[in-house]
């Protein structure tokens, strides 16, 4: 695909909850597809919508958008600090004609629907005070302030070519003369897209598919302001695994939620990637990658599921990539908060970087990785039933035998495996019969790690003071 005109996106969300699921990979795309280009992704903040808005959902938006790692070019724009250039629009189409006052009170509007409902019509403003030639309006009421509404034509058709739906064609007269400003004053949500998507000259509207009922209308007040209007592209819906619109019912949908669950934004971005897009049957690809493939020839136009076993299994191949000193840097606060001893009085405890070097491939969370890595950094306490069965008397001699050897070994993973073994021909036993009670003994737990990569990362002196405890 070659673009001659510089390439413009953006993502606008509105202030009225957190960044979900859906709109993550709205954002994703409409910054992906700026990249590719070299173009600029704006991001526009929606807010309105007084009564639902809240700084904490903006606040929660931009959070979102950090950890992914979606930087904007350009913003964030407030919708309400733009309220003066509205009015200079309003303004502009009341003189020109395409906009005008109804003084029509809520109560008449919903009557007049009403009748339309009951003769099986379309409800729908019936143009009490749109101005026509020869048309006589009725008398200003005195104690009314009116709304301004849009002009919508009367005749033809509004079509686009939706870079993901194809075309599609809505009649005029399937729409209403849209209110684009409240009696106070407030423009209403499709005037302003409308007006900001010109001023700040957007080129590639990508959203949601939930948004092409609006679409309609914004083509023709863009026209009616003689703007250039952008491509669009309606993004099909994300559905749970039970085919049914994702929801809180099927787990995180916040994208905030996916960190505190223990998942590294580069598995999250990866995976949002494939919700409606494809490249062959590549799965795995970084950033770059993305940013060098993607365009909109390949957004699909069914739903995509998302499958949270997918997810899983990307965090794991990200995490068994990452930096570990990054890991430990992420978990060690899960693990305070859970009481781990980063510093005991009594002995030096192991590397972090080097536990998560050993225990990151069996996981697929941040999370589950911390509580794996637990064990390295509090006190052992096994269960005595366990201690019984596996630390016997016929163990006993080559448990001591091996601590004597722990004594003078060269502290290596390969040393203490050999020392093992020896000890285990000596005494005619198998791995497990002396594994286990070492285990134990070591760390509480019957399931850990190799047990020579357990002992070199405890240390030779917090490994023979723990057996000597239990001898």
């Amino acid at each position: 695909m070659t673009v001659s005109t510089p390439i413009r996106t953006r993502f606008a969300p509105s202030p009225t909850g957190y960044l979900h699921v859906g709109g993550a990979r709205t954002a994703l795309f409409s910054w992906a597809y700026a990249r590719h280009f070299g173009g600029t992704f704006v991001l526009r903040i929606e807010d309105t919508d007084l009564e639902r808005s809240t700084p904490e959902a903006v606040q929660a938006i931009i959070e979102g958008m950090e950890w992914l790692g979606l930087h904007h070019d350009e913003g964030p724009f407030y919708q309400m600090q733009r309220m003066d250039r509205y009015r200079e629009v309003i303004a502009q189409m009341l003189a020109a004609g395409t906009a005008y006052h109804c003084y029509s009170s809520p109560e008449e509007v919903e009557a007049m629907r009403e009748r339309q409902r009951a003769a099986g019509e379309k409800p729908r403003y019936d143009g009490t005070w749109r101005p026509e030639e020869g048309k006589t309006l009725p008398a200003i009421p005195a104690d009314r302030k009116p709304v301004v509404r849009f002009r919508n034509p009367t005749e033809g058709d509004v079509t686009w070519i939706d870079v993901v739906k194809g075309s599609i064609t809505i009649s005029n007269r399937e729409l209403d003369d849209l209110v684009i400003a409240r009696p106070d004053g407030t423009p209403t949500y499709n005037f302003c897209v409308a007006v900001d998507d010109s001023d700040m000259k957007i080129t590639h509207v990508i959203r949601g598919d939930d948004h092409v009922n609006n679409t309609p209308r914004q083509i023709n007040i863009l026209q009616a302001i003689g703007a250039p209007l952008p491509l669009y592209g309606h993004l099909p819906m994300i559905l749970g695994t039970d085919g049914e619109k994702l929801s809180k019912r099927h787990g995180a949908v916040s994208v905030m939620d996916y960190p505190a669950q223990g998942y590294l934004p580069e598995a999250m971005l990866n995976y949002l990637a494939r919700l409606g897009w494809s490249h062959g049957d590549d799965e795995v690809f970084s950033m770059e990658q993305f940013t060098q493939w993607f365009d909109l020839d390949h957004l699909t136009k069914s739903p995509a599921q998302f499958n949270p076993e997918k997810l899983d299994w990307l965090n794991n191949h990200y995490i068994k990539q990452a930096d570990n000193a990054r890991l430990a840097g992420l978990v060690r606060p899960m693990m305070e908060s859970h009481g781990a001893q980063f510093a005991p009085a009594d002995h030096p405890a192991p590397d972090l970087a080097a536990v998560i070097a050993l225990m990151k491939d069996r996981i697929n969370t941040l999370n589950e990785l911390a509580v794996a890595a637990m064990l390295f950094y509090r006190q052992p306490a096994p269960d005595a039933a366990l201690l019984s069965q596996h630390l016997t008397d016929a163990i006993k001699p080559a448990l001591v035998q091996y601590a004597e050897q722990l004594k003078t070994v060269e502290w290596t993973r390969e040393a203490l495996s050999a020392a093992l073994k020896e000890v285990l021909a000596a005494h005619k036993l198998k791995m497990p019969q002396l594994a286990m009670p070492l285990r134990l003994i070591i760390t509480g737990q019957l399931q850990t790690p190799s047990i020579d990569a357990v002992v070199e990362l405890f240390g030779r002196e917090v490994v023979l003071a723990r057996i000597a405890h239990y001898l």
